[in-house]
């Protein structure tokens, strides 16, 4: 059974889902009484049930290291991540001639260190944590799509015996002087330093790690080409992975590899630091560990669902797609708007879980592509909301306990129009024809410039890796439901 798509009436559905006078009167205020516009409306309930992420597609700007508790279940949430290092093309070390650094006349680096800046911190950052840099053996691929349960370790991606450097810090890094913490150029980081003797894959031994990055880029100038040729040929990036400790989760926005050495130049001896950054333009990936036992526990709970980060828990909509379209064949499907309502978490803890700020609806069978292939919301079959707020500015803004999707009737009249086409046996053959997950989401935005004006556009769509939970209203054995808000439109010639 399909739907008629009329333009026309859907903006003029569109302009009267959003008054609140009454509407006995409008098609003929709109339009000639030779071609009336009829209008209805429904209201359906929608079954929604929590289902278990177990793992999500993890290539994120962002990367999470720390281990801590849960406050809303008490169980441990542990997360590691994997960094290469970027190197700008062409990039161009010293004249080796004004290199004042070296060892029995050879180069070397005086030392050398990883930096993890970081944005944001879930927890306590004066936690004692331990954490170990290992080295890569190999790089991971660009061709292929790493997920959150990926083990570098076991999948043998780490090299045995390469470096393993075990580093106990805390996400505060007190070791930074306070002249430092004052100047403006200053990013909040850990420290991780590599200045032990380092022996390569082919049995060569340096002073530390700086110097074989070094000479293996002095050697052959191609290291230093492109990212690529870096990442294969010299330094395939580190495993972070957090080893002990408990309270603190740092949210690394990028590392840094930092190799200093000391150059002469106009006479003049002055230090210098090269880095090399693990940014968006190479892989990066996080490794989390829930508690499998706890968070389906959580999904199995028939009162609400649940939306719960990282890796963690979605709510499925099942949209009644048959009740909606019955005896509606000839009209026109104008606005299908969904409120879902946040109920209150239930734990008193010193450090609250975020809110999830945006959630992503995207059909069931389509839960890992979108991800893979990194789609943005169409409106048709994907769209995204924020959590509803009042205020104009972000000082006066006020959060509600609510998220809209606005209008997803081209969602509906797509899976009405697949099952239609699709002919008898489609249901069978797609038994998620008629379903959507809710999906917590990172977004990434930049900014275009068209004549004196800009505007933010949507650039990216991500899992969201950050902690954060809420609570839906909904649940396969709760009485309160959650509703979907139909207008229909139709030209009447009477």
């Amino acid at each position: 059974m399909k739907l008629k798509l009329l333009a026309m009436a859907a903006c003029i559905g569109l302009a009267v889902a959003s008054c609140d006078d009454t509407t006995d009167s409008i098609g003929s205020s709109l339009i000639e009484r030779t071609d009336k516009l009829a209008i209805s409306t429904g209201v359906f309930d929608v079954a929604t049930r929590s289902i278990v992420a177990d793992s999500v597609y993890s290539r994120n700007a962002i990367g999470y290291l720390g281990k801590v508790k849960d406050p809303e279940t008490g169980a441990y949430i542990t997360s590691d991540y994997i960094t290469q290092f970027h190197c700008l093309d062409d990039f161009n070390l010293p004249e080796q001639d004004s290199i004042v650094s070296r060892q029995d006349g050879l180069i070397i680096a005086d030392s050398c260190e990883i930096r993890l800046f970081y944005d944001n911190l879930f927890g306590d950052s004066l936690a004692v944590m331990k954490l170990s840099a290992n080295e890569m053996d190999k790089p991971l691929e660009e061709n292929k799509k790493y997920y959150s349960n990926f083990n570098p370790e076991t999948e043998g991606f780490t090299r045995t015996d390469g470096i393993h450097k075990a580093h106990v810090y805390t996400i505060a890094n007190k070791g930074d002087s306070d002249a430092d913490r004052k100047s403006a150029d200053y990013g909040r980081n850990i420290r991780i330093p590599l200045n032990e003797p380092y022996t390569d894959k082919e049995g060569n031994t340096y002073n530390n790690y700086g110097t074989y990055v070094l000479r293996k880029c002095l050697a052959n100038p191609e290291n230093l080409k492109n990212a690529y040729n870096f990442i294969h040929n010299v330094c395939p990036g580190f495993y972070i992975k957090s080893e002990s400790g408990v309270g603190g989760m740092a949210y690394i926005s990028f590392s840094q590899l930092n190799i200093f050495m000391r150059v002469k130049y106009n006479g003049n001896t002055s230090k210098t630091m090269l880095k090399f950054t693990g940014t968006e333009e190479v892989v990066q990936t996080t490794r989390i560990t829930n508690d499998k036992a706890t968070i389906k526990q959580l999904a199995d709970d028939p009162s609400c669902t649940y939306i719960k980060s990282p890796a963690g828990i979605f709510t499925e909509m099942t949209l009644p797609v048959d009740d909606i379209i019955k005896n509606h064949a000839n009209d026109t499907l104008s606005t299908a708007k969904v409120v879902l309502t946040r109920l209150s978490n239930n734990n008193d803890s010193d450090f609250e879980l975020d809110v999830p700020n945006t959630l992503l609806m995207i059909p069931a069978d389509s839960l890992y592509s979108f991800f893979e292939k990194g789609n943005l919301p169409n409106n048709r079959t994907s769209f995204i909301t924020s959590r509803d707020y009042t205020g104009s500015t972000t000082a006066t803004r006020q959060y509600r306990n609510t998220y809209t999707f606005s209008n997803i009737s081209n969602l509906i009249r797509a899976m009405a129009e697949a099952r239609d086409e699709g002919g008898a046996g489609y249901e069978a053959l797609h038994p998620n024809w008629n379903k959507v997950v809710l999906v917590p989401v990172s977004t990434v935005y930049s900014t275009q410039a068209s004549g004196s004006s800009t505007t933010q556009v949507l650039t990216k769509v991500a899992h969201n890796m950050s902690l954060a939970s809420t609570r839906l209203v909904g649940g396969t054995g709760n009485t309160d439901k959650i509703q979907i808000s139909i207008v229909y439109t139709k030209f009447d010639s009477k």
